[in-house]
């Protein structure tokens, strides 16, 4: 499924049934920004095929191209984070295409928690990904983004040939940190990031490289603190035990912080929800989203910047 949204979030008609289960649209009432695309003989530019068949164009040059991970929720709780952001000196939130597919979500929950990634017969996913890139790419986007830290798992496979800026997570919250200039908790020591992953053989690894890379050090959970307070909040928020996993959050955050962190990263959408916004300890804690859609609206910001320069 890819959708095109542009200032207030415009639908294709195709996906409209879709978008109105998410957004209660009112039966019978019309979307007045909807945006025409291609009529039903074009209808598979949206499918898995390859992007050679596809004609879909973005009509402007800022265009961000989301490819969508293991939820829906997650890409559209993405696409909330660049509607309430604002291009710099305009009125509205940059416009981008969303790619998500039902079927590679299944197969990602699918994975289970504790294998490691050379382990995976990973083929099958990396060739979903490219596909949707190349149509993404051959779109007309600015940039591309993966709201997914899963996916990030395959960046480099992924990327390979691809004609357009791809923003790593990794990368977008290593350089912003860089550019807070922390200080130390403890006097003469370094900076240090803790990393809290419900899959940490296949996610915390890329975050520690990006950061070491950057000259800090980076703290991963000891083995029993994964195994009796990680895995049993993710599972107690499965069983809609939110309390629970509320509590048992707190703890792993809590012996990370203890061992002087500056920050510490949230890479799951799970352990994202795990607290509520006005908690004191958010103020300890980092979502990475957050930097990666702030970088992509730099990068749409440069390419109307560009675009208005060619034109004078």
């Amino acid at each position: 499924m890819s959708l095109y949204f542009q200032s207030f979030y415009n639908y294709p008609s195709n996906v409209n049934c879709c978008v109105r289960k998410h957004t209660n649209q009112r039966q019978g009432k019309k979307n007045p920004s909807l945006l025409k695309l291609p009529n039903e003989s074009n209808i598979n530019s949206f499918s898995n095929k390859s992007s050679s068949d596809n004609s879909f164009k973005v009509p402007q040059a800022n265009v961000i191209g989301i490819i969508g991970g293991v939820s829906v929720d997650s890409s559209l709780n993405f696409a909330k984070k660049l509607a309430n952001l604002k291009l710099e000196n305009e009125e509205n939130s940059p416009p981008f295409v969303l790619c998500s597919d039902p079927a590679l979500s299944k197969e990602l929950l699918s994975l289970p928690d504790k294998t490691e990634h050379v382990n995976i017969d990973q083929s099958s996913i990396v060739e979903n990904l490219r596909r949707k890139r190349t149509f993404l790419e051959k779109s007309g986007v600015c940039c591309l983004v993966m709201p997914c830290d899963l996916l990030h798992c395959w960046y480099d496979e992924i990327k390979e040939g691809c004609c357009v800026p791809f923003l790593h997570v990794g990368e977008c919250v290593a350089k912003e940190l860089k550019e807070a200039k922390l200080k130390p908790i403890e006097a003469g020591s370094p900076l240090r990031i803790g990393v809290l992953a419900s899959n940490e053989a296949l996610v915390a690894r890329f975050y520690q490289e990006k950061l070491e890379n950057e000259g800090f050090e980076v703290i991963l959970p000891d083995k029993a603190t994964v195994e009796h307070t990680v895995i049993p909040a993710i599972e107690a928020l499965k069983r809609k035990d939110f309390e629970g996993a509320h509590n048992l959050f707190r703890i792993a955050l809590q012996v990370l912080l203890v061992k002087a962190v500056n920050r510490v990263i949230l890479a799951s959408d799970d352990l994202r929800q795990l607290l509520p916004p006005n908690d004191p300890l958010w103020r300890s804690c980092i979502d990475p989203m957050d930097a990666l859609a702030r970088s992509s609206i730099k990068y749409s910001q440069s390419s109307v910047i560009g675009k208005t320069s060619l034109s004078l």
